[in-house]
């Protein structure tokens, strides 16, 4: 399996993806890429968006929107890149167009799958840790689970000179902890995460001159631990949702129970695996 999961798409200063464009280019390879743009409102401003930024390297960029069959589009991808946007809208769109499990397999088969902001959010088990506003309700918070871990694109340091008075993120994701045992990636801006042969990277520079690095990892019952380059540690996670830290029982979902069910969810013809 192969993952490029991007914190952002835009450094301030800069072009679409053009901090990490050598990243996705050598990604890519020179594959055609298959672009979902659901996590906006205009998919065809955004498919052009995305094909002005990789069409005079080389990438044919074509939308996921245009296809006549869209289940038949993602069987024939070369490469899929899941653009950023509101995630709750994105998921609800992938539900709806019955492609949740259908992406998840051909991911695990092999097809390159390149998200960013929103797109990252769904390469986790769950879309729990996102910072989007709920503009729409999915009918499950279920993602991809190509990474047994939650992600946090676009994490921020809290700011101590701030005279804002609303939640950090830190203390938004402790309080997700409270209520769920796994791991949480936070990737701060201009920072992303790489995927394969089972080995997890992190890669690219905070833009931000106070960050102390690229990535932090929030864990139930530690400190945040900052993190650069391997973190394939993340990957041996067994993921423990809905239990609270005062308790010791609680539903366990690992990995490979979820994409059994992801599986079964395509033999019974449905998007999500707790549809059936």
């Amino acid at each position: 399996m192969r993952l490029l999961l991007l914190s952002n798409s835009t450094n301030h200063a800069t072009g679409y993806l053009e901090h990490a464009l050598d990243t996705v280019l050598g990604f890519l390879d020179g594959a055609a890429l298959t672009f979902v743009p659901y996590a906006l409102a205009d998919h065809d401003a955004y498919t052009a968006k995305v094909a002005e930024a990789l069409t005079p390297h080389g990438t044919r960029v074509t939308g996921l929107h245009t296809a006549a069959d869209p289940l038949a589009a993602i069987a024939e991808a070369e490469a899929v890149f899941v653009g950023g946007g509101n995630t709750f809208r994105l998921l609800d769109t992938l539900q709806r167009l019955g492609l949740v499990a259908p992406l998840a397999a051909r991911v695990r088969e092999g097809l390159p799958y390149m998200g960013a902001s929103a797109g990252t959010n769904i390469a986790g088990l769950s879309i729990r840790t996102t910072n989007d506003m709920p503009i729409t309700q999915p009918a499950s918070f279920e993602a991809l689970a190509l990474v047994p871990f939650q992600l946090n694109p676009h994490f921020i340091d809290a700011d101590p000179t701030s005279t804002h008075r609303g939640e950090t993120r830190e203390q938004r994701l402790t309080e997700f902890l409270e209520v769920n045992d796994v791991p949480v990636l936070g990737l701060r801006e201009g920072t992303w995460l790489s995927v394969e042969d089972g080995t997890a990277v992190v890669g690219g520079a905070a833009v931000s001159s106070t960050a102390p690095g690229p990535a932090v990892v929030f864990a139930r019952g530690a400190a945040p631990r900052e993190v650069s380059g391997d973190v394939s540690d993340l990957l041996a996670t067994t993921p423990r949702f809905d239990v609270t830290a005062m308790s010791q029982a609680g539903p366990t979902m690992s990995l490979e129970a979820f994409r059994a069910d992801q599986e079964a969810a395509v033999d019974y013809g449905v998007s999500d695996p707790y549809e059936r």
